[in-house]
């Protein structure tokens, strides 16, 4: 894994053109004011992923401290992991501490396992005893890998953002 960094503009953007306009990018930090597009905006969000790890600077409101990394091989970005240091209401409720993509083109590698495997690592080195990961109802590619990593459903809900599977992996 790769922490975000500006060399990767091109890359990145042909990574992002793969996804159907208007997706969701789990893992991937990207809010609707930011502009990977440009030269300027995508310093300055790559800047906003590498701020969001500093415990010296507070997250935005109804955020979490974060930090993030890029899915690489040769330069080439296919996709994104993000590891929360620590839980939101919203985060509790339906997002969890990791989040990750996978660019479309890239999946069926085991990359996710690969991701997951590396974030959960992370979350060890941490200090973090146990992460609360979760899904989609209908996902049942990231309900897999969760569970491959010893995920325990601890329920199934109607949140915000739809329907959501929710398990605990013990660190």
């Amino acid at each position: 894994m790769t922490r975000p960094d500006t060399r990767l503009h091109a890359s990145w953007l042909a990574a992002y053109a793969e996804w159907p306009a208007g997706s969701h990018q789990d893992g991937a930090g990207l809010g609707a004011d930011d502009d990977p597009t440009s030269q300027e905006g995508f310093a300055a969000w790559v800047a906003k992923l590498l701020r969001s790890a500093d415990p010296a600077v507070a997250p935005a409101p109804g955020r979490a401290h974060s930090t993030y990394w890029w899915i690489t091989h040769d330069d080439i970005c296919l996709g994104s992991v993000e590891l929360r240091h620590e839980l939101t209401p919203l985060l509790l409720e339906a997002g969890g501490h990791i989040g990750a993509s996978i660019c479309p083109r890239y999946r069926r590698r085991g990359l996710m396992i690969w991701a997951v495997d590396a974030a959960l690592e992370r979350a060890r080195s941490r200090g973090m005893e146990r992460v609360l990961l979760t899904c989609k109802t209908g996902n049942h590619v990231s309900a897999r890998v969760i569970e491959r990593f010893g995920g325990v459903l601890e329920d199934v809900r109607e949140t915000v953002i739809g329907p959501i599977r929710r398990y605990w992996v013990t660190l």
